[in-house]
């Protein structure tokens, strides 16, 4: 076969994913218009069900609207803190967003009119938005493989964001995405190394042949 990759290739692949982060800490600079492009095309060449490519990208330009995708990010944080109860308050000490510093931001939403794509979507209809995570993490990996940190942020009332984006009924924004220049990235998930969760066992979480109906193992 002609289209192989090679041995290098196949490794560089495997260590962008095992180096991708979720960034909440970036250093302010822009972004190379070129590169960007690189990114978001990226992104556009992920699967789709149905090849229906529901993703659409929004780049906040505006000083104000990214003021405003704050507020709304603030408020959500506090509603969030609350919901959770004894973890509040240490959900509060925790950075959740990198919205004020990062180079490039993107709020990445489902497209309207999605009732008109039936193809692969008739039981599962949520297909829709697993379309645009594989878009998502395209960009996460390329942006890794670049050098650049990727965030994505889902703290905010989605109603709200939508007016605020003049997105139209039956669209709806699922990300604020940040990317931007990091000065390292996190040995291991930010979340992990903050005590929030710990990655678990893959093999409490591979089965055969049917569910496993057994206590889980962390």
């Amino acid at each position: 076969m002609t289209d192989q990759f090679n041995q290098s290739d196949i490794d560089a692949v495997y260590r962008a994913i095992a180096a991708r982060r979720d960034v909440r800490h970036f250093v302010p600079g822009a972004i190379d218009e070129a590169l960007f492009a690189r990114l978001i095309n990226a992104a556009h060449q992920a699967p789709s069900v149905g090849l229906m490519q529901p993703w659409r990208f929004i780049r906040i330009r505006s000083a104000a609207v990214r003021q405003a995708i704050v507020n709304l990010v603030d408020e959500e944080r506090l509603a969030t803190a609350e919901a959770l109860g004894e973890r509040g308050s240490e959900f509060m000490r925790l950075k959740v967003e990198g919205i004020r510093e990062c180079g490039e931001l993107l709020v990445a939403a489902l497209m309207d009119r999605r009732e008109d794509y039936v193809f692969g979507r008739r039981t599962l209809p949520e297909m829709d938005l697993a379309s645009v995570a594989c878009a998502l993490q395209n960009m996460w990996l390329a942006s890794r493989a670049e050098g650049l940190g990727m965030g994505w942020v889902s703290l905010f009332d989605p109603a709200r964001l939508a007016a605020l984006l003049s997105i139209p009924q039956g669209g709806k924004p699922v990300a604020v995405v940040c990317i931007g220049h990091v000065e390292q990235f996190y040995p291991i998930p930010m979340l992990e190394m903050e005590g929030w969760e710990k990655r678990r066992k893959l093999e409490n979480l591979v089965f055969v042949d049917g569910w496993e109906h057994k206590a889980q193992a962390s």
